[in-house]
């Protein structure tokens, strides 16, 4: 990645701001950390795992049609993000906050942030699986704000902690767009099945009902 342009400069500065405001707010520390830490895939898969099990579990004992895709769009869309993230880094290669080399270690990169991006898919995943299930339109715009706010301070706690530039975090928020949009449109076509389901069964019902009322008026 080139070392100077708009977008770097602005990152130099927010990463500045972000730094500025750490110093100055020590006791934010812990928070920032346990935020971070769920980008961790042993926290952010168990929680995906957990959403896959119960919609899966509710769509299938509840007769949805394709109950199966939405689950395994949220499983697939969280094993893509290995994969793009790791090429992606290993392509720009970029160096760690506040640097313009990449260090001897022989890390891959930091752009864009794998733990952003493994949180984010991981949260907003699982609120896409649990939503159709939830019946209470205030529960569920609080669980769907949640889910961003969540991920949005992950991201930030990352910055916050140094671990990350602001444009490696902005960057996965991009691929995690459309990795949902992946979930949420298996969820679109079944909610799509399941009302033509749904028309099918009220027509077959009205067919019959006019049918019987005919055969018992000719009998009469």
């Amino acid at each position: 990645m080139s070392d100077n342009g708009p977008l770097v400069d602005r990152d130099w500065a927010v990463l500045g701001w972000f730094q500025r405001a750490s110093a100055a707010r020590p006791a934010l520390s812990g928070t920032a950390q346990a935020l971070s830490d769920l980008g961790n895939v042993q926290i952010a898969v168990p929680l995906l795992l957990a959403a896959v099990l119960y919609a899966g579990v509710r769509g299938k004992v509840g007769g949805r049609p394709l109950w199966w895709l939405p689950p395994l769009t949220a499983a697939v869309a969280m094993a893509a993000v290995p994969l793009v993230v790791g090429g992606v880094k290993s392509a720009v290669g970029r160096a760690a906050p506040g640097k313009v080399h990449l260090g001897p270690n022989g890390y891959a990169g930091f752009f864009p942030s794998g733990h952003t991006a493994t949180s984010s898919v991981a949260i907003g995943a699982a609120a896409l699986l649990v939503l159709p299930f939830v019946r209470r339109t205030w529960v569920r715009r609080t669980v769907a704000a949640a889910a961003v706010l969540l991920a949005a301070a992950v991201g930030a706690a990352l910055v916050w902690h140094g671990y990350h530039w602001p444009l490696d975090v902005v960057a996965s928020w991009c691929l995690v767009a459309a990795l949902l949009s992946a979930v949420a449109a298996a969820e679109a076509v079944v909610r799509t099945a399941a009302a033509r389901a749904a028309g099918r069964a009220a027509r077959a019902a009205g067919g019959s009902a006019v049918g019987g009322e005919s055969e018992v008026d000719s009998a009469v």
